[in-house]
């Protein structure tokens, strides 16, 4: 006897027909009968039909199965696929199946299903399937800090075999025109014990906070390669000779070609890439692009929506030219909405000074200027009295003309050849440095790689790139979703939902994992992912040692 369960579809609509059959032979033939038709029943009564005629030789069996006692378990479906993608990755060879390397792991999923503390991602291994997954036996704290000192210690190796990885997944073994990019950013620092926090340009607007600056390299497509963490208080173009010996020495790279912005290659750090016989692609400033006009280098005719290309041959230099025609009318819009701002402001003055004849019109001059000089219109406009209550804005026209043609204009300086790459080329590389901007977004506010928690040198170091592994997940999986209309954070969320179940029957414990829903069916299909129906029971010894404050105390 058994369950014959079919589900076909009919004039678009979806139906289902069970039948209870029983095989028999006739003459040597064997035969079907139905005994009954069990279509209308639910489909937990269809599951244990099903159940009772499968263990129908094993009533013993049976009889526990109805003493038995079910509960919800930890929740699996973000974690297993978290742990499925990782292995994609080749996570397993970069960082290792030893146990510091699965509690770094662990971290490293932890930073995508709910960003917190160590103390955090151990409470969250009480309530996912992660240590059990992983082969963790115990979990607290400390065991994460040493984790995170391991991973400082081997930081090195680490990046080599994220190098490694991305030349095999990318088909890279063979070529040596590798192009990287390069950026730099900060984030601010929870309290002033951080041995890495000093004060500094702080990119986050946070009044009041030290900082740390930290390096992002990445391939030309914005793959995440390595990390560096400097004291708050180095300068950008710094930190660029720290990259230029890892690609050298650490990644065992001759020929590549350096991005950078501006602010990052200047003239010291392009005597470094020289020396070390790189190629760069960098901007200019528009006081740099003025000088080459002056010197006949170039030509303000040269600027074109279409790129245009111009060479030095005495310094051995290429410059990329175009003028942005978005650019300029935005910039054009600015110039005449700060214009404006100031007409209000004078205006402004003008009545104040009307009604308070004790005012002093110098204080007011004064205001005035100091607000031109901030939005960088003091070569163009001044604020004169024409008598000695009332003021009035001189606009000179030539001088704001003048100003007006480099607007949308900007130039890129390489020393590539032209056999290595056209401009064409040249450009898309400069304009990929987005794709860093974009990775320093979802750092911050995705993975909340700010604030951070810790004090020690390494372990901050250790937190950087703990989030960069985190953010080659991330990266994988917004390309493998971005046909559901949901973001990274919410698929994982869904996922979350996926909760297995315990089902206790005298001594031993079964844990099974139910069917995901649609939405999570097709989430994990995106990402090639299927979830196990049994798991092995584990009792991980998960602790805090640390327990949270009773505010109800405060």
């Amino acid at each position: 006897m058994h369950v014959d369960d079919y589900t076909y579809k009919r004039d678009g609509n979806t139906f289902r027909r069970t039948l209870l059959r029983e095989s028999y032979r006739e003459n040597g033939k064997v035969k079907k009968r139905t005994i009954a038709n069990i279509s209308h029943c639910s489909d937990e009564e269809i599951e244990a039909i099903k159940i009772a005629l499968k263990y129908k030789n094993n009533l013993p069996y049976l009889h526990k199965i109805s003493n038995g006692k079910c509960e919800n378990g930890k929740s699996i479906g973000a974690v297993f696929s978290l742990y499925k993608v990782s292995g994609y990755l080749g996570f397993n060879k970069i960082l290792g199946t030893s146990k510091q390397g699965n509690l770094n792991l662990w971290l490293v999923l932890a930073r995508l299903i709910d960003q917190g503390s160590r103390l955090s991602a151990v409470r969250l291994a009480r309530l996912q399937y992660g240590c059990e997954i992983l082969g963790i036996d115990s979990l607290n704290e400390d065991s994460l800090y040493y984790a995170m000192d391991w991973i400082y210690a081997n930081k090195d190796s680490i990046e080599r075999n994220i190098f490694k990885q991305w030349e095999i997944s990318f088909g890279q073994k063979e070529k040596n025109d590798h192009v990287f990019l390069y950026d730099i950013t900060s984030s601010y620092v929870e309290g002033k014990k951080n041995e890495l926090a000093d004060w500094g340009y702080n990119r986050d607007k946070k009044k009041g906070k030290q900082q740390i600056v930290y390096g992002l390299l990445t391939d030309q497509e914005g793959e995440p390669l390595a990390v560096e963490v400097f004291k708050g208080n180095t300068k950008d173009n710094k930190t660029v000779k720290t990259q230029i010996e890892k690609i050298k020495e650490r990644f065992g790279c001759r020929y590549v070609t350096f991005v950078g912005d501006k602010g990052m290659i200047k003239s010291d750090q392009i005597e470094e890439l020289t020396d070390a016989e790189f190629n760069y692609i960098t901007s200019i400033t528009k006081d740099q692009i003025r000088t080459l006009i002056k010197g006949e280098i170039l030509q303000l005719s040269l600027f074109d929506e279409k790129l245009c290309e111009v060479e030095d041959p005495e310094k051995n230099i290429r410059y990329i030219l175009r003028r942005n025609p978005y650019r300029v009318e935005e910039i054009k819009q600015q110039r005449e909405d700060k214009i404006s701002s100031i007409k209000q402001k004078v205006e402004k003055s003008n009545h104040y000074l009307s009604l308070h004849k004790k005012a002093k019109a110098d204080l007011q001059v004064r205001e005035l200027n100091n607000y031109i000089e901030k939005l960088k219109l003091k070569r163009c406009i001044k604020i004169k009295k024409e008598d000695f209550r009332k003021l009035n804005i001189d606009i000179d026209t030539q001088e704001l003309e003048e100003m007006s043609k480099l607007d949308g204009c900007y130039v890129i300086k390489t020393n590539l050849p032209f056999e290595a790459a056209d401009k064409e080329l040249i450009h898309a590389r400069y304009k990929a440095l987005a794709e860093i901007e974009w990775a320093f977004r979802i750092e911050k506010s995705e993975l909340e790689v700010r604030p951070f928690y810790v004090r020690k040198k390494g372990r901050t170091c250790a937190h950087f790139l703990i989030a960069l592994l985190a953010y080659k997940i991330q990266r994988h999986l917004s390309k493998c979703w971005k046909d559901i209309d949901f973001t990274v954070p919410e698929c994982i969320e869904a996922l979350k939902t996926i909760t297995t179940l315990v089902t206790t029957i005298g001594n031993a414990k079964t844990i099974t994992v139910p069917k995901p829903n649609k939405l999570c069916k097709e989430i994990l299909d995106r990402i090639d992912v299927i979830l196990p129906e049994v798991l092995p029971y584990k009792d991980a010894k998960i602790v805090t040692r640390k327990k949270l404050k009773d505010n109800r105390k405060c």
